[in-house]
């Protein structure tokens, strides 16, 4: 069956995780993803990241670019500005991750390149978007964690502010980005005009504040930092310890907190005064956290696991990352793919999360550096080998470049 994307043409000038990440969805529902890497600093950066990392190839890399095809350019280069608004040409779409204020130096945005394609569609993701005291900065993951306000609420009271465990400014820009260069390819094919689409993880992150960000603006609400990866104000919906681990409980609702006191067989809970609702157990948690603490310490995980399940309470053990492929739902569904690699042997790794058709996307190895430098020039731009050996010879595709 033909993958969704099958159609769609990305030029991705990236590096790192963001945006790399972003085009990855596309390339794994089937977008031909044409990665433009600079050949003058050896690539995508993320290919020399540590700790499995051999020559110009890396796990990290692996992680944010399969399914994608490697051009060398040197964008710098006085004859590299007609080789890429030759890809722009026969594409939908251009993606950047660069500072704010590059799209405009590098002349990447929709004014600059639609009179080489009227319909492309020039998506920026920087730190803090194109405009803007702190459009010339830059942003990573972690540093927007704390402008943004998500470290004031990970991590326990009497600890320091928190970052994520993962990176999931970048992640979840990459998905905005994503998003954003479909919408705006089918606005091109349905009006025949291209556009920009200015994205920040800034603005990423502050839009991930959703509720909590809504009750600060609202009504002036003081976020606290909460032991044990307590929700703001459901209760309980944290991690409890038990005998042997711990457990996470989730009751949103006033049901399953009805469940949940029978599944630990206290029923008379519910018809506590101080406990009745969703309010008063806010307003008591710091009696009745204690309390289901020590019972649920008087069971193992497994037991608890098997308890909540019969009377179906949302909850889950605390698994490491290998204990969370390892999970039967997991297994089932193929959620770890993996695919042989030249340098790196075999790859595995998480799946993508589409299922579009009934099947899981494709998973093929990321591309060696400027692996189909040639090849795309060739097929899609319709270059002379006398006009790649000239550009090769000029340093376009970088020193000491050669044919394939």
């Amino acid at each position: 069956m033909t993958a969704p994307l099958a159609d769609v043409r990305v030029v991705a000038i990236e590096q790192y995780g963001a945006g790399p990440f972003g085009t990855m969805q596309l390339a794994d529902l089937g977008a031909e993803v044409i990665k433009i890497e600079d050949p003058s600093v050896g690539g995508d950066v993320s290919r020399y990241v540590p700790p499995f990392q051999e020559g110009t190839d890396s796990l990290f890399f692996e992680s944010f670019n399969r399914n994608k095809r490697s051009i060398s350019l040197d964008l710098r280069h006085p004859e590299a500005r007609g080789v890429l608004e030759d890809l722009v040409r026969v594409s939908d779409a251009l993606v950047s991750n660069l500072r704010g204020d590059q799209p405009g130096k590098l002349r990447i945005r929709f004014a600059d390149l639609e009179h080489a394609n009227p319909r492309l569609v020039c998506v920026s993701l920087s730190g803090f978007g194109m405009t803007g005291p702190r459009a010339r900065d830059g942003g990573y993951d972690y540093t927007v964690q704390g402008l943004a306000g998500w470290m004031q609420l990970t991590g326990g009271p009497d600890q320091p502010p928190t970052k994520s465990g993962l990176s999931l400014v970048d992640f979840c820009g990459g998905y905005v980005a994503a998003l954003a260069t479909l919408a705006g390819v089918w606005q091109a094919r349905r009006d025949g005009r291209g556009c920009d689409a200015d994205l920040s993880l800034f603005e990423t992150a502050l839009a991930q504040l959703t509720y909590i960000g809504a009750w600060v603006a609202s009504r002036g609400f003081e976020p606290r930092r909460m032991a044990d990866s307590a929700h703001q104000t459901m209760v309980p919906f944290q991690a409890f310890p038990t005998a042997d681990g711990w457990i996470m409980i989730a009751c949103p609702k006033q049901r399953l907190w009805e469940k949940f006191c029978d599944a630990i067989e206290h029923p008379e809970l519910p018809v506590d005064p101080r406990f009745a609702d969703f309010a008063a157990r806010d307003r008591n948690r710091d009696e009745l956290v204690p309390l289901l603490a020590g019972i649920l310490r008087g069971r193992s995980t497994g037991e608890w696991l098997d308890e909540m399940a019969a009377h179906g309470v949302p909850s889950a053990p605390v698994n490491d990352v290998q204990g969370a492929f390892d999970d039967p739902q997991a297994v089932a569904r193929g959620d770890v793919v993996a695919y042989d690699h030249p340098t790196l042997g075999v790859v595995r790794g998480p799946a993508s999360p589409f299922r579009l058709n009934g099947e899981a996307p494709r998973a093929e190895r990321g591309p060696m550096l400027g692996e189909h430098t040639h090849e795309v020039l060739r097929d899609l731009c319709g270059y002379e080998e006398t006009r790649l050996r000239d550009l090769a010879a000029a340093g376009v595709f970088g020193a000491g470049e050669e044919d394939e």
